[in-house]
């Protein structure tokens, strides 16, 4: 079989693409806590699990003389998709020829769609600014159980990110739920201001070169009083879109106000009301969802939400004609299901073009 030249310029700057995407090659190795930073970003001196490149599919071209010549056309896009019925029921039953998966409004043609049995990468970002007082230990006590629930023995590792007016990493990634547990209960107290978009930003970045599903949980009431003026809620959809990113959010802002009226709601001020459509936002474009419990049983039945939907999820292959795209655009996705209106689904609104 022989290789044509085009392959290996191919090649090559396919690699170049996820090396420039990390921000810089990281060897193989679990990855130590990360310095305290003070909002921005942050370079971290440790090592992170070893980048893998976008998969990529081979096409073989027979030549005149009946060899083949190898040729990559596209990089894999993958599309987590979440499908309930009317009353929030996981519908497991779908085949590949069910879905229509639309991308800049125009019918495409994809790959397989399997249930989602490729490992979790998931990093835990936990408001731990004194905002968040009040909902504190509760929160604790509901990121453990959370752990125990999610992460699969040999499949999985979860990492767990604190975020007041520095960004720490707790725990790397990991498959040891109970370094993860010992990590919740070493917090520190709660205090200070919350720079949670640059938090958002620097766990994205954290899980971009690791293979697997990503997954981000924000634990937070949501509100941003510390981040760099730069950090805006478009850069940070980018960023997730681009490190492709699933995120889920427990917004604790309810339960807090629960706790001190004993009612539902509470103060509607312009902060809280501004980290409410934030928070919408990055969850409705990356395909996760947003939960806000007002007491433990809401809070452990958010948690157990999202740890059944994870494993419930159809993973659609779609792989992009390079020739037609240019780098750095954005691309819209959207995913239905043929003749079910009554179904809801949940999938990522779109993905950059790599450079």
């Amino acid at each position: 079989m022989k290789l044509s030249a085009s392959f290996f310029v191919i090649f090559f700057v396919a690699v170049a693409v996820v090396s420039a995407q990390s921000g810089r090659v990281k060897p193989e190795g679990t990855p130590s806590p990360t310095p305290v930073v003070r909002g921005g970003s942050y370079t971290p001196t440790s090592t992170t699990p070893s980048v893998q490149p976008s998969t990529s599919r081979p096409r073989t071209t027979p030549t005149p003389d009946g060899d083949e010549v190898i040729k990559v056309d596209s990089v894999l896009v993958p599309v987590a998709v979440s499908v309930t019925d009317a009353q929030g029921n996981a519908v497991r039953t779908l085949k590949a020829s069910d879905f229509l998966l639309s991308v800049d409004d125009k019918a495409v043609e994809f790959g397989d769609v399997f249930h989602s049995n490729t490992p979790i990468r998931l990093a835990m970002l936990f408001d731990n600014s004194s905002s968040v007082m009040i909902a504190r230990d509760f929160e604790k006590e509901a990121a453990v159980r959370f752990f125990k629930r999610v992460v699969r023995p040999d499949v999985d590792t979860a990492a767990l990110f604190s975020v007041a007016d520095t960004i720490r990493l707790e725990q790397p990634l990991t498959a040891n739920v109970g370094q993860l547990i010992r990590a919740v209960d070493l917090f520190p107290e709660p205090k200070g201001a919350t720079a949670l978009l640059d938090g958002i930003v620097q766990v994205a970045d954290y899980l971009r070169g690791v293979n697997g599903r990503r997954v981000i949980v924000i634990v937070s009431d949501g509100e941003d009083t510390y981040s760099d003026l730069a950090t805006t809620l478009e850069s940070v959809v980018k960023t997730l879109q681009v490190s492709d990113c699933q995120v889920y959010v427990v917004k604790t802002k309810d339960f807090e106000n629960y706790k001190r009226t004993g009612v539902r709601g509470g103060n509607a001020n312009i902060r809280a009301l501004t980290a409410e459509r934030r928070m919408n936002e990055i969850a409705a474009q990356t395909g996760g969802e947003v939960y806000s419990p007002i007491d433990e049983q809401e809070m452990k039945n958010a948690f157990d939400r999202i740890s059944a939907e994870l494993a419930e999820q159809y993973i659609i292959s779609y792989y992009p004609d390079r020739e037609t795209e240019h780098a750095g655009d954005f691309r819209s996705i959207t995913v239905s299901v043929k003749g079910r209106k009554d179904l809801v689904l949940r999938a990522r609104k779109g993905y950059y073009v790599p450079k």
